[in-house]
């Protein structure tokens, strides 16, 4: 699957996860304003074999299934990821 990554301008080592190329459209409003403006880092061709340094592999390809994007905090913030920013 190809993916597109970004880092967050507010959030140092904060990536954002995205199916489909600057398309920000199913991204929660509040999380896109707490990571800042997205900056372009790189396109990636994610499949289940391929190891990332600080995310499961499986649980970004889910997350990029179901919803389109997948959130990358600092091991700290993790909470964000869960659903308790609301």
């Amino acid at each position: 699957m190809q993916c597109v990554i970004y880092k967050g301008s507010r959030k140092q080592d904060t990536y954002l996860y995205l199916a489909d190329r600057d398309n920000f459209s199913c991204m929660p409003e509040n999380l896109l304003k707490l990571i800042g403006q997205p900056v372009h880092v790189m396109d990636l061709d994610l499949h289940p074999e391929r190891r990332l340094a600080q995310a499961d592999t499986a649980e970004v390809l889910q997350n990029l299934q179901e919803r389109g994007w997948h959130l990358q905090m600092p091991r700290q913030e993790e909470w964000l990821t869960t659903g308790a920013w609301h």
